[in-house]
């Protein structure tokens, strides 16, 4: 991976978490946060163990992580060891950027989802009552060991939300990816290596998002956040972003950008998936208060990721309200 900022390995594979130790060397001391669903890495160093999930990122959580660095003596030399899904690397990534200015952070993520996209890239963040990833910073790890034997023990729920990303990917920006899951829906080396290519290719270009190049990884994710806001965060990710697909699939035809045909590919790969699965009752309303929260709105208008075609998606669409309000009504949960 390489971003303006900083290059840094990213390896993938079964047994990758053995390569840890070699990574930790140039720094003088090490902390770990880690998932309390997961085990710990094989190395010594002070823990923080910690519920994963997105109850896992909020201000009171950021403090006990600041507060566990620095009980932990870590100065600038120092580097912090994020093991677990999204949540933790976010919240552990977000203290390493503000603790002394910003110490080094290794993410080992153990979750599909995070090794697809939540690691990869250099966003950290927490959430607030104003939103999802309201408030946080950029900052690329030192490197990112994606260890594919945690996915062995990762819950059926789990594994289909990472696949979410997946889809992602393949409709936005790789129609050989999605021939590939209409082939075989697994979470294999290659899929989740060719995901973290396709992500460090657009990071490469746009790392703070000043291009609007990196606004093509939001894909499915502006309905999705409001999703997940208007259900109090009871939504796994990965559901709140199939169903935030499936609702620009919809309006990327309401717009006539597409034909209906990208929608039928897209739910079909989806359904393939098992997404979005089962969803709790959500009120549409509240799904439509929460979309001008999104980061990524301007001037209070909500700018789209909507497809072309299967493989190629373009950001910076302004939607009519009604349009939105339409089909979110069509496919909001109840």
């Amino acid at each position: 991976m390489r971003a303006p900022s900083r290059g840094y390995p990213v390896l993938v594979g079964a047994g990758a978490i053995s390569e840890l130790p070699g990574l930790l060397e140039p720094f003088a001391a090490v902390a770990v946060v880690r998932d309390a669903a997961v085990s710990a890495p094989a190395i010594e160093a002070p823990e923080l163990v910690l519920e994963g999930g997105e109850g896992a990122k909020t201000w009171d959580r950021l403090r006990e992580v600041v507060e566990f660095l620095e009980s932990c003596g870590l100065r600038r030399d120092g580097c912090v060891v994020a093991v677990g899904g999204g949540s933790i690397g976010d919240l552990a990534g977000f203290a390493a950027a503000i603790w002394q200015r910003g110490i080094a952070v290794i993410q080992v993520p153990t979750t599909l989802l995070a090794m697809v996209d939540a690691a990869i890239g250099g966003k950290t963040a927490i959430d607030t009552a104003h939103g999802k990833n309201a408030v946080g910073a950029f900052w690329q790890p030192s490197g990112v060991i994606a260890d594919l034997d945690h996915l062995g023990t990762l819950p059926e729920a789990q594994r289909r939300s990472g696949l979410a990303e997946v889809v992602k990917y393949a409709v936005a920006m790789d129609a050989d990816l999605a021939g590939i899951l209409e082939r075989d829906a697994a979470d294999t080396e290659p899929v989740i290596a060719r995901c973290v290519e396709l992500k460090a290719a657009v990071v490469a270009e746009d790392e703070r998002e000043t291009s609007g190049r990196r606004a093509i990884l939001n894909y499915g994710h502006t309905a999705g956040h409001a999703l997940e806001a208007a259900s109090g965060y009871s939504v796994l990710h990965g559901q709140a972003v199939a169903f935030g697909m499936r609702v620009a699939a919809r309006l990327a035809v309401a717009l006539k950008l597409c034909g209906p045909e990208v929608v039928a590919a897209q739910d079909h790969l989806l359904q393939r998936c098992g997404l979005p699965g089962p969803l709790p009752a959500v009120n549409a309303n509240a799904i439509l208060e929460a979309l001008p929260r999104d980061k990524k709105s301007s001037g209070g208008r909500v700018r789209w990721v909507l497809p072309r075609a299967i493989g190629r998606a373009e950001p910076g669409h302004d939607v009519p309200d009604g349009a939105v309000r339409e089909v979110v009504e069509e496919l909001a949960p109840s």
